[in-house]
């Protein structure tokens, strides 16, 4: 039976090639130290992303994410620790990091008086993608982000979601290896957000790495194969979002509801029988249910049970609401 391969352009890898990219790491930083003043932004970080797997980074804002995609890309320079990308140490080889990787920022930075196709010609002269195969590189970026018909709009004529889409085909117009995704879908309508995630989910599959940063909870549950909780500059829990439920919230969570005084006895209840909770807006939300005691069960009376997810896990390490 032939093996399946990619759609992405560039050199494309076999299910068993993707597979076996899996066993080495595309990205790793050890130790990692960013201070602004007095201020320290990332306080010895450590993270690894396994080839050809996709990386949510989550965390409330302000935990370090954006800082940690600078000191990847070289944009700024850590006070200490060690950074290596795809093989080449960072910020000593980051030419050869940067034009191995591609980069999609928070921010829309594109030209807006050059058309999508004239966006992408100018990034892939500068990512030096080879004369002869630009044209076909650029078709490509076009097609990934459904943009062939809109190739030759202005860029300041297109829709909000088009433009984020042309913002990704930029960055994977030279076929890299590696994707850094900043915030990919902020302020973007759900219908939008679903086309992005198809977008990135593609990556996943044709074997791209892509570290994600996002502090939308589901974003990381629908595309993560792994998941990284940042919090206070600093990764504060790893996994699958299985792995992280089931650890940090268990099988079950049930969810009781009523005036603020039913709300406290329902945690003053459920703290006596050392189980955890957490606050979700006129709820209270009792995590690893399955270990509730009967009698603790028939005290607390009828609340809704649902199966925990990747939220919970958010609340009960950060302590921070998602936003």
């Amino acid at each position: 039976m032939a093996e399946s391969t990619g759609h992405l352009g560039g050199t494309r890898m076999t299910a068993r090639q993707r597979v076996a990219t899996r066993t080495s790491s595309a990205l790793a930083l050890r130790g990692v130290v960013k201070r602004y003043g007095e201020i320290t932004a990332v306080d010895g970080l450590d993270l690894t992303v396994t080839a050809g797997t996709c990386l949510g980074l989550l965390g409330p804002n302000g935990a370090g994410k954006s800082t940690t995609m600078r000191l990847i890309t070289a944009q700024t320079r850590a006070d200490a620790g060690e950074i290596e990308v795809l093989g080449f140490r960072v910020p000593r080889e980051s030419k050869r990091a940067r034009t191995a990787m591609g980069v999609v920022p928070q921010l829309d930075n594109l030209d807006e008086e050059l058309t999508a196709r004239q966006n992408l010609e100018v990034f892939a002269h500068l990512y030096r993608v080879p004369r002869a195969d630009r044209a076909a590189a650029v078709l490509r970026a076009l097609d990934l982000a459904q943009l062939r018909k809109r190739a030759d709009t202005k860029t300041d004529e297109l829709s909000g979601g088009m433009r984020r889409r042309l913002l990704i085909a930029r960055g994977l117009v030279h076929s890299p290896r590696l994707v850094l995704l900043d915030e990919p879908t902020v302020g973007l309508d759900p219908q939008v957000r679903q086309e992005l995630w198809a977008l990135i989910d593609a990556l996943r599959s044709d074997g791209v790495t892509v570290l994600m940063s996002t502090h939308y909870i589901e974003e990381a549950e629908r595309l993560a194969d792994d998941v990284a909780v940042m919090s206070g500059g600093r990764v504060i829990a790893t996994g699958t979002p299985d792995e992280l439920r089931l650890q940090h919230a268990g099988q079950d969570v049930v969810e009781y509801y009523g005036p603020p005084a039913r709300l406290v006895e329902v945690e003053t209840i459920t703290r006596e029988a050392g189980l955890s909770t957490r606050r979700t807006g006129p709820a209270v939300s009792v995590l690893r249910a399955e270990l509730m005691p009967d009698p603790v069960a028939a005290r607390l009376g009828t609340g809704h049970r649902r199966v925990s997810n990747l939220e919970d896990v958010f609340v009960s390490l950060t302590g921070e609401a998602v936003e």
